[in-house]
Parts: C-alpha cells; structure tokens; sequence
C-alpha cells in the first residue's frame, strides 16, 4: 500500500485508522521503509526497536475495543536521552553506550498509554550538549535538505526523522534551543513548552533548570496534539507545575511585539530578509505589530554560558564509572574516575565540565555563577515588561540557515551564538516555538528557515493559535 508520508498528519492518520483503511502495523510498515532506505545517509536514527511491529499490534486492539486515541498507532520517535524501559538509553555518549533503561519517563507512559507506537531513538550531541549533533560519539546526523549541512542540535536526529519522514513526530528536548534551531535548519516545527509544563523525570538532565522535553513535527496541529498528551503536573518531577497555575487573560487578537535591537551584528541579511516578509504578512493578516525594547536579552548567551556549564557540572558527577554507564577498572577510586570519565565523555561534555566547576569554584562563584543569574532575573523582567505590552514576541530562530558539517565544530564560540535568538526563552522558562518561514537557495540546495513565536507563561494557546494562521498565510503565499 502507497502512503503519502510527506502529507500525511496525525489527524488524517488517524481517521485512516479508524476507518480501516490502513492498520496500525502497514503504517509503521511504511516508516521502517523509509528509515531502511534514507537513515543509513541520513544517521537521524541510532536504533530502530525490535517491539515496533508488537506495539503496532497492541495499539490496533485499541482500534477493535475501542479505547484508541488520536495518538494510537502514530509512529513517533523519541531522543537518545529520554528513558524507555527495557531499551538502551545512551543520550549520544560512550559512557553510556550499553545503558538499558530501568523505568519509563513521564512522557513515554503517557504516549504508551495513548497507544502511540515509539519507533526508534535519535541521534543527538552528546547529553545534549551541542548545536550541530555533530558531538554525538555516533556520528554526524545530516541534514535531509543536503546532506553536506548539520540538522542542528542537540536534538538534530529527532528533526531530522521528522524531515527524511522517518517518523510522524518526534520528542525532543530544549536547554537552550534544541527543539527549535534544529527545526528551523530541517524546515519542520519546534516547540519548546513552559518550563514545568512538561515532566523531566526520565529525562537525563543537562542543565535542571532549564530543560524541558518538547515536541517536533511538520505542523502546528501535530505539535499539539503531542502536547497536549505529555503536558501535566507529575508527582515525580518537583519542578512540573499545572499550565493553570498560570492567570491567562482572554485575547481576542494578539498583539505581537518586535525586539529590533535583538537583531544584532552577524545574522545573515536573507534571514533578516525573510523576518521583514513575516512581519509583513501577520501585518496583511490583520496583526498589530508594534516595536519593543528588550534591553537586558542581549547578555542571554553569556550568562546561558554560565549558568549551564555550572549545572552540567553538578549533573555529569553521577557519570563516575561507578554508578552508571561504562567503567574502566583500576586499583584505586582516584584512578577509576579519571580512566572512565576520559574514556566516556567526548570534547563539549570536559570542555562544559572545566568550565561549570571553574564557575563554581571558590572565589569565582560569586563573580560569575551569582553574577549569572543576576542577568537571567534581568532577562526575565525583560520579558515581563515586553507582554505588559504585547501577546507575543517574533524573531528570526537563527543567524542563518543549516551550516557545512565540520565548518563551526572546532570554534565552540561560534557554536555558542547559535542561541542567541534561541537561549533567552529557556533562561526564562517562557514557551516558544520555531514554524517554517521560506528558503534561501545555495549550491543548487533550498534550505529552510524559520521564525520563532515567544509567549508569556503557560500560554502555549496563543503559541498554537498564531502559528496555525501564520501557516495558513505561508500556504497561501506557496
């Protein structure tokens, strides 16, 4: 049986499933086909499970006793650092390449108990530290528009399988732009929701007080409907909150605010090219736009520099060669810790490491982690302020499209301003996401770029009710 894949939504899936037209199992059938034929290019996958074809049958006695869900039998995808019990876990590192997950995340109970049928893990830069999965001990993911270009990162594999449709949707997750640079580099949708709004428990932490696991697809209406299965108050994780803990007032037409001195030194002029059009279409589409002053985001990338590496710090001890993953043996503890750590963590995971426990370190902790966080509260009053004034804030998603493989990975100063649109929302917990905006064209190669929405707290709503219309205006324009 022919799919068509690339214009297929979870919506319309669902409806086939449920009127008998394909079965659960000739549907994940169709996903292996592709990931057969494009993932050994592509390296978007690190393993396919062997129960996906079980989990099929299981989500099609669903459809029989009628219990199914619009998720059940939707194959998804999820990213290497988001634990699945009984499957390895390796969250892109040698240390914990034979790591076999004890439990389920949050997020992986309620997406089986939706039915939907997990295909595979992702590829990603190692404990997701990166911006190109070009740092995963796995190999470099490729982006599906050409091949010679990164997907971005960290959760580069997950937007990859949902371009090379590999999967109908994917789970990744977002520190400082993971969910959304990537999407914009792979020409499909990032959401990255309210911190807390989403369970971390299960999730294998890069920096606690800003990850958040989030949903990639090639729609709005997708990216919805996975969020709203995994978002949710968990007794598990201290710091999940309920989206109604959050005062939303009733928007009739969201008023959409433009940071302008954002836009700084170094984003390519298509990208501010492509910005200026978006503006324009919300403004044909009847959207108030209006100029605002967010004085402190500029120092979001620095202060991310600081605030994160200090966590990585605290949250990469465990990795000792004792407790978890691969451990090299030697005669004393001194020695095992050193032999295992060496061994296991690649480049980015010491260079973050030096750098967390030199921020932390006596005398230094107050000049520059207090110092930090300092400017995140700064941010954060930035952003108050801004939607005291406006429902929502656009900017590009990145400083320009995909970029060569091997071009930035040796300049991690570089890499590190692939945030500086990306960052502040998570140095915030405010939710955003990336939609598919144009493409530039190089080397005969069309290459995707994006915008990213950024709303208030909990207001996911406006996120979903804005971007479904600026997709509509998009095909409209096609």
């Amino acid at each position: 049986m022919n799919m068509d894949l690339k214009n297929l939504t979870i919506k319309k899936a669902h409806k086939s499933l449920s009127e008998g037209e394909f079965t659960c199992r000739e549907l994940a059938e169709a996903y292996l086909k592709v990931i057969q034929e494009k993932n050994p290019e592509i390296n978007a996958y690190l393993e396919i499970f062997d129960d996906v074809l079980l989990q099929a049958e299981g989500a099609q006695k669903k459809f029989s006793d009628g219990t199914a869900t619009v998720l059940t039998g939707i194959p998804i995808a999820i990213k290497d650092n988001i634990l699945f019990q009984g499957h390895t876990s390796s969250s892109g590192s040698k240390i914990l390449e034979n790591y076999t997950a004890t439990y389920d995340a949050t997020v992986i109970k309620k997406l089986k108990s939706a039915g939907a049928v997990i295909i595979g893990r992702t590829n990603m830069d190692e404990f997701a530290m990166g911006v190109s999965t070009e740092n995963s001990a796995y190999g470099v993911t490729k982006n599906p528009h050409d091949i010679t270009r990164v997907p971005g990162g960290s959760s580069g594999g997950s937007t990859a399988c949902v371009a090379m449709d590999g999967a109908l949707v994917a789970l990744g997750s977002d520190t400082g732009g993971s969910c959304r640079q990537p999407a914009s580099f792979c020409g499909v949708v990032g959401l990255k929701p309210t911190y807390g709004s989403v369970s971390r428990y299960g999730l294998t932490a890069m920096g606690s007080s800003l990850d958040v696991i989030g949903a990639i697809g090639k729609n709005i209406s997708d990216v919805k409907i996975v969020f709203d299965f995994i978002v949710g108050v968990d007794e598990m994780d201290s710091t999940s909150i309920p989206l109604k803990f959050y005062e939303k007032k009733v928007v009739s037409k969201p008023v959409i605010g433009i940071p302008r001195d954002f836009i700084v030194e170094g984003v390519d002029p298509r990208v501010i090219a492509n910005f200026e059009e978006t503006v324009e279409k919300l403004k044909f589409a009847g959207y108030v736009v209006k100029d605002i002053k967010l004085s402190y985001v500029k120092y979001a990338v620095p202060a991310y520099y600081v605030v994160t590496p200090a966590e990585i710090s605290a949250n990469m001890a465990r990795f000792d060669g004792m407790r978890y993953g691969s451990s090299s043996k030697s005669e004393n503890l001194r020695e095992v810790y050193i032999k295992s750590r060496g061994k296991g963590f690649g480049k980015e995971v010491r260079r973050r490491i030096l750098l967390g426990t030199y921020v932390l370190s006596h005398g230094y902790h107050d000049a520059y982690y207090n110092k930090a966080n300092t400017v995140r509260r700064l941010i954060i009053n930035d952003y108050n302020k801004a939607f005291e004034q406006v429902d929502l804030v656009l900017t590009p998603t990145t400083t320009g499209p995909a970029f060569k493989i091997g071009e930035k990975v040796d300049d991690p100063v570089k890499c590190y301003l692939e945030d500086i649109f990306t960052g502040p929302a998570n140095m915030a917990g405010i939710p955003a996401i990336s939609i598919p905006s144009g493409f530039v064209e190089e080397e005969g190669k069309k290459l995707p770029l994006g915008v990213q929405f950024l709303a208030q707290h909990g207001r996911e709503d406006l996120l979903f009710e804005v971007g479904s219309k600026f997709e509509a205006l998009q095909r409209s324009v096609i």
